[in-house]
């Protein structure tokens, strides 16, 4: 069975994201929602949708996103009891009507092709429910490989709320707590398929509301900066042996660029460098190096 998990804090666009799954023409599934300690709790939303669809709501007494997104994903996990998969549902994003339907039409060749990644199509929302992207639509079978190099030249998007996982490996494996949560997504996409192939519902949209009052609609910040070093600088040190040089090179372009957007940052440069080591990477060092003493001058 299909769990689904909203960290729930922000009320403003709480009652789309209700009627969404209210609207689920398949009804196989449980909603687990876990307060993260709200200004204004969604009682009065939970009891009009009361009998609609199976639900579990858990206020937490105190506000742990606010320190830890990841810390507030995770204890809301934990609120799950013996479903398989589970999808992390925003509480300003919706699904389609079709959604869970769908997800079940492709779960015998999910399985079969032993999957614990899947993903459906999105599009991106502003506050009035009005689309402002283009559809995001992907390859049925993709590795986290050619997934990883589409995002990098700009050629897809992604967010949590489009994914569903394998409980099994959510749990054993976990999220990465980045700063924010910024980017921990994308990695659990290539760390929770493990080398097999994610699996795309094409014929599904998840909406992704960008509303100005989510961090994706914020600028950048000094944490975001600290998130993506800390992605760039785990996926090539942890799976850069594994791919291919051009995939490295963009991975050291990408991480280069963080790191002289916020050069202050000692640690951070003794261990690009060991990077350069690691890979081999000569000239990269010596042009860095050149770089940052015309920048110091």
């Amino acid at each position: 069975m299909l769990a689904l998990v909203i960290p729930y804090y922000k009320y403003d666009f709480f009652e789309a994201t209700l009627h969404s799954l209210a609207s689920q023409t398949n009804k196989q599934f449980h909603v687990y929602i876990g307060d993260d300690a709200s200004t204004i709790p969604p009682n009065d939303l939970l009891l009009k949708y009361q009998g609609q669809f199976s639900f579990s709501y858990h206020r937490f007494p105190t506000n742990l996103g606010g320190i830890s997104l990841v810390q507030q994903w995770d204890r809301c996990l934990e609120l799950v009891e013996n479903e398989t998969w589970v999808q992390i549902l925003g509480d300003d994003d919706t699904l389609a009507p079709n959604a869970v339907a769908s997800f079940y039409e492709h779960l015998e060749a999910i399985e079969k092709e032993k999957c614990a990644v899947i993903r459906f199509a999105t599009q991106v929302i502003n506050e009035n429910d009005v689309p402002i992207s283009v559809i995001y639509q992907h390859p049925q079978l993709e590795t986290a490989i050619d997934f990883l190099i589409r995002k990098f030249k700009g050629g897809t998007r992604s967010s949590l709320s489009e994914y569903i996982f394998k409980k099994e490996k959510v749990d054993s494996i976990k999220f990465k707590d980045f700063p924010l949560a910024w980017s921990t997504d994308t990695l659990a996409v290539i760390e929770f398929s493990e080398s097999r192939n994610i699996y795309t519902i094409n014929e599904v949209l998840v909406f992704f509301r960008r509303s100005g009052k989510n961090i994706t609609s914020q600028s950048d910040s000094i944490e975001k900066n600290t998130a993506w070093f800390q992605f760039y600088y785990y996926v090539l040190s942890k799976y850069g042996k594994k791919y291919p040089n051009f995939l490295i090179d963009s991975l050291f372009d990408k991480l280069e660029k963080t790191q002289f957007n916020n050069k202050k940052t000692p640690f951070r440069w003794i261990k690009l460098f060991w990077l350069y080591l690691t890979f081999a990477k000569y000239s990269r060092f010596f042009s860095l190096s050149s770089k940052i003493k015309k920048s110091i001058q």
